[in-house]
């Protein structure tokens, strides 16, 4: 394969947040949320200049060890080379080590953005190529897959290959999330998981994994069956006991609720007609219940000058969506 040519002009991606296991899921189902991450790339004469906004400005690394650059360099490998220089934007609004899935967004923003500003990038790597490659940077597909596709997604592995499925979730359901102030690394909360679990508490779990996906997509009145877990929530809680306790308690009032992902959010999937406020009063005054959107594009290129762009006070450019508070207390 002859080497790359790049565009001149810049680029930029769009990526939204994610929430992984839905409950009885596990590495499996995801769910894209209306909360974004904006990425602006363009290929320099020389060198590595990363500018970071929002979430993780103060934080994350401005150099080769940064994820999203990591992500860009081996979508480059692929691509048949790198460039001379980068210049990279990022307007960070997915909350870091949440459980919303922040680092898929970075790995799936690099990989789009790599393919968008290569010449002929759609050829060389193309969507299910892209899959595979955040897939193996990631280690599971869950949350990559809603990413890269937006709605409700059904992901799995095929011969070591990642593959997924995506369906329109209903759009009756108004997914609340409630974020907590304090981090949990993806690693502390799958080092709490046990080796082997009862039979009996994995066919539990298929049947009610099966059943979540009639639920999100046709009949969202069965969601709270079909979110009912028994391969993981339990055993994280010593790590996020507040979180598996709101969830218990939305749960006792008939709202359906979850750990996102590895947590410590906590996703609430209550159905349109003032849910977010009711949701908002069963969290309490201790929680703040930010009410999001279901997004159905998943990632994707954008002109530079549209809306929620790369600027400090919400993205390049403009304010851009963000987190909508309903009720509660923010932490």
């Amino acid at each position: 394969m002859a080497g790359p040519a790049f565009r001149a002009a810049a680029v930029r991606v769009r990526v939204p947040a994610t929430s992984a296991n839905l409950g009885p899921g596990f590495d499996t189902l995801g769910l894209a949320l209306g909360l974004y991450d904006d990425v602006v790339v363009r290929v320099a004469d020389s060198g590595l200049h990363i500018d970071i906004a929002g979430e993780g400005a103060e934080t994350l690394p401005r150099d080769e060890g940064h994820l999203l650059v990591r992500s860009l360099r081996t979508a480059f490998d692929l691509l048949g080379g790198q460039p001379r220089g980068l210049e990279v934007v990022c307007a960070n609004r997915i909350p870091h080590g949440r459980g919303l899935g922040s680092s898929s967004a970075a790995i799936c923003a690099g990989i789009m953005a790599a393919r968008a500003v290569t010449t002929g990038g759609e050829a060389r790597l193309d969507d299910t190529a892209m899959l595979e490659l955040a897939t193996e940077i990631e280690g599971h597909p869950d949350n990559v897959a809603a990413c890269l596709l937006g709605g409700f997604t059904l992901a799995w592995t095929d011969a070591g290959a990642a593959r997924a499925i995506r369906m329109d979730p209903s759009d009756s359901i108004v997914p609340v999330v409630f974020v907590p102030a304090r981090p949990l690394l993806t690693e502390t909360a799958r080092g709490l998981l046990p080796r082997t679990v009862p039979h009996v508490d994995a066919a539990f779990n298929a049947g009610r994994a099966a059943l979540l996906v009639e639920a999100l997509t046709r009949r969202p009145e069965l969601l709270l069956a079909a979110t009912e877990d028994r391969l993981h929530q339990e055993y994280r809680a010593p790590a996020m006991a507040e979180s598996v306790e709101l969830v218990n308690r939305l749960r006792s009032e008939g709202v359906p609720a979850v750990i996102s992902g590895a947590g410590p959010t906590v996703l609430a999937l209550p159905e349109a007609g003032g849910a977010a406020e009711k949701v908002a009063r069963l969290a309490g005054a201790e929680w703040a219940a930010n009410r999001l959107a279901l997004d159905t594009a998943g990632a994707c290129v954008l002109p530079l000058g549209s809306g929620g762009g790369t600027g400090p006070a919400g993205g390049p450019g403009g304010t851009g969506p963000g987190l909508e508070t309903t009720g509660g207390t923010a932490q």
